[in-house]
């Protein structure tokens, strides 16, 4: 599978863009920042096994959840009566239940850069496959009669593409209910959730949040590094039971806090700043 999806992807970005990923073979094998964690998502069963004992605990908590009417997996929008809402699960999609390892190493052997233009070039590539677990969770929690909500920072001009390729995994669609609220939608739908969170938390009883970032969780994701550990500090009465968070270790606002998502900075000042704040070990006693 990831054989066959690898070489879609390369026919996609050398039609529209005449990038070969042959033509790059002597770049490939130069040290990258993406190399272990590329690596890790697409080969490791340690990777395969995370994803599914976080899935097999969401099982778990979803019928703790539905057999307690004071649980909410959004403690902020929650408002009033909540307890007797339909329920409803909320998870985003990228590295959460879509799989887009192919596009991190189609940058890292190509020597690019993420860019709204290949991205969505890749999303109408319609190939990302489903995190180990992902499928099945979210069928389970169909079949119990709660609504499965898809929150995605992936913009609103790839909703077409994103719908068909996870229908075509046989994710649920939501019936006569629209629960893909995709980046920029909406004028007040940002890259912060939250908004998108109270549009179900109106309707629905939010029983888990599922994603791989901190910003699927608290829209303090993009603050410094500080200000990144209050917020998961302030978040623990909820890790592991209403928030369960998927290993993503390709990218996400980790990557950018060092450097203050100042994405203005060059390659070379973003890895320094890394550096910088990486703890070391003093070495053995000369």
């Amino acid at each position: 599978m990831i054989a066959r999806t690898s070489r879609a992807l390369a026919a996609v970005m050398v039609a529209l863009f005449g990038i070969s990923v042959t033509g790059a073979t002597a770049r490939a094998q130069e040290a990258n920042d993406l190399l272990l964690a590329a690596l890790w998502t697409q080969r490791a069963v340690e990777y395969k096994a995370n994803a599914l004992s976080i899935y097999a605990l969401a099982r778990i908590r979803l019928d703790e959840a539905l057999a307690d009417k004071g649980w909410t997996a959004a403690p902020a929008e929650q408002k009033g009566d909540y307890q007797a809402l339909p329920t409803a699960v909320v998870l985003d999609v990228d590295e959460t239940l879509l799989d887009n390892s192919t596009y991190q190493v189609w940058m890292m052997k190509n020597n690019q850069t993420f860019s709204t233009r290949t991205w969505n070039a890749f999303c109408a590539a319609q190939i990302s496959t489903a995190i180990p677990g992902a499928l099945e969770f979210v069928k389970y929690a169909d079949a119990k009669g709660v609504k499965v909500f898809y929150i995605t920072n992936r913009a609103a001009e790839t909703e077409k593409d994103t719908r068909e390729n996870m229908q075509k995994l046989g994710f649920p669609m939501g019936g006569n209910v629209d629960t893909f609220l995709m980046q920029n939608e909406k004028p007040e739908w940002g890259g912060a959730k939250s908004t998108r969170r109270a549009v179900v938390a109106k309707d629905y009883r939010v029983l888990l949040n599922i994603g791989d970032n901190l910003g699927d969780f608290d829209d303090r994701y993009r603050s410094s590094e500080a200000d990144r550990m209050k917020a998961f500090e302030a978040g623990m009465p909820y890790w592991g039971k209403q928030w369960l968070m998927i290993a993503n270790p390709t990218y996400g606002s980790f990557d950018t806090a060092p450097y203050g998502h100042d994405f203005k900075k060059s390659r070379e000042e973003q890895r320094k700043a890394k550096w910088d704040v990486l703890e070391s070990w003093g070495g053995p006693a000369k």
